[in-house]
């Protein structure tokens, strides 16, 4: 079945304020149980019990998230910043595998513990620690194991000052530039390891995009994340998390604590082919973290099954073109389109692509134009990347000029709208 696209008076009034901004477009979706969609445009945050996800969690921030969809099943005061405390170290983290994907940085190579780190993240400071020997040197592959397992503050800060030279130069330029080309827009780092810092704040949304990321990039580097314990220096320590021992599946990633941003965690668990990934932050109790995050794993599980509404390569909609010698092109998903939905068929969902346009030929196929995003009553659900199905050529001199002409007309309309 295809899927047209048509621009709103919102869309357009809102293009207009940007000056070929963002085009929403609705899309009439049937999603295979006979549920109707209906109609439903921004993101509500907020404490209270949201009134359709028949879950109200103790946690100030949480999140819940389909990892392979990305679907979000539930959400809390997502987007509040607040200090992450040691699941920071998952930024820290990425920039490391990053790098050893690139060739940049070997598991084999060596940077040696500081003073600095010893004293600020080692023995001497009373907090989490690999215990690795002041001066001494340890491999990176060592020292992500102690930044990981054992949470270890001198484990980051050494990877930190082996890379940059410096930890606020790693903080500012590694993690902040990483963190950017992520699509994490509103994380800032002081430090690498989460240790109390006025510039360290995250969003449970963007804790959870950056745990989906490393699950579905790093697979192989993932696995450290559910390992139970790890010695060093002759002292054997568990793996902090304690979702690893209580839930079946369960094999990440980071717990953490500041007096600043309370108890937080961020978990991920598998049962029955599905993956699911929960943050929660805020809470007053490590014990009220554990039960947290667990209960609310447990619930979406029981809950939510995935349901595909378009297939890949599926025509999705229709983008405007300017100048081409076609007046629009097919939109397409390059993998299927999926979402998790309740079992009892009970939500209320709307897709609608959204791309800057006119988009301006030509325009080659599989050209990435925009995305369509799928909303579960007020809350964005998920959103994947959409493509041009075909090549679009140049257009004829009079089509282009047409194309010019409507255009300037349209902006003239935008112009006085916006007066308005």
């Amino acid at each position: 079945m295809a899927f047209q696209t048509f621009p709103t008076r919102r869309a357009r009034l809102f293009a207009g304020r940007l000056a070929r901004g963002l085009i929403a477009a609705g899309v009439a979706l049937g999603v295979g149980w006979g549920g109707m969609l209906y109609a439903a445009n921004q993101s509500v945050q907020g404490a209270k019990k949201v009134e359709d996800a028949g879950f109200d969690g103790d946690a100030p921030n949480a999140i819940l998230i389909e990892a392979s969809s990305g679907s979000v099943l539930f959400e809390k005061n997502a987007d509040e910043l607040r200090a992450p405390s040691s699941m920071m170290k998952m930024m820290t983290v990425e920039v490391v595998f990053n790098a050893i994907t690139k060739g940049d940085v070997k598991l084999t190579d060596e940077y040696r513990i500081s003073e600095n780190a010893w004293r600020r993240g080692g023995a001497p400071s009373g907090g989490s620690t690999m215990f690795a020997a002041i001066n001494s040197k340890v491999s990176v592959n060592d020292l992500l194991h102690g930044a990981i397992i054992q949470s270890g503050n001198d484990a980051c800060i050494a990877l930190a000052e082996g890379m940059a030279g410096n930890e606020r130069i790693f903080a500012a330029d590694f993690m902040t530039k990483r963190a950017r080309e992520l699509g994490l827009t509103k994380s800032t780092f002081g430090n690498s390891n989460g240790l109390p810092d006025p510039g360290n704040k995250m969003t449970v949304r963007e804790i959870g995009m950056l745990a989906r990321h490393i699950i579905l990039t790093y697979p192989e580097f993932y696995k450290l994340f559910g390992e139970k314990e790890f010695t060093w220096n002759k002292i054997r320590q568990q793996n902090r998390n304690p979702l690893l021992n209580s839930m079946e599946g369960a094999d990440g990633l980071k717990t953490g604590y500041t007096k600043e941003g309370g108890y937080g965690m961020a978990g991920s668990a598998v049962q029955n082919g599905t993956r699911l990934i929960v943050v929660v932050n805020g809470l007053e109790d490590s014990e009220d973290r554990a039960s947290e995050a667990k209960k609310m794993l447990e619930w979406g599980f029981r809950n939510f099954e995935t349901r595909t509404l378009m297939a890949a390569a599926q025509t999705i909609g229709y983008a405007k073109v300017f100048g081409g010698d076609s007046r629009s092109v097919r939109l397409v998903a390059k993998t299927p389109v999926k979402v998790m939905v309740h079992k009892n068929g009970s939500d209320k969902l709307i897709a609608r692509v959204v791309y800057s346009g006119p988009v301006r030929a030509p325009i080659e196929a599989g050209q990435r134009i925009g995305v369509v995003r799928v909303w579960r009553g007020g809350n964005i659900a998920m959103e994947t990347p959409v493509y041009a199905a075909e090549a679009v050529g140049t257009g004829s001199t009079v089509r282009r000029a047409i194309d010019g002409a409507s255009e300037l007309v349209i902006g003239m309309f935008r112009a006085g709208a916006e007066k308005l």
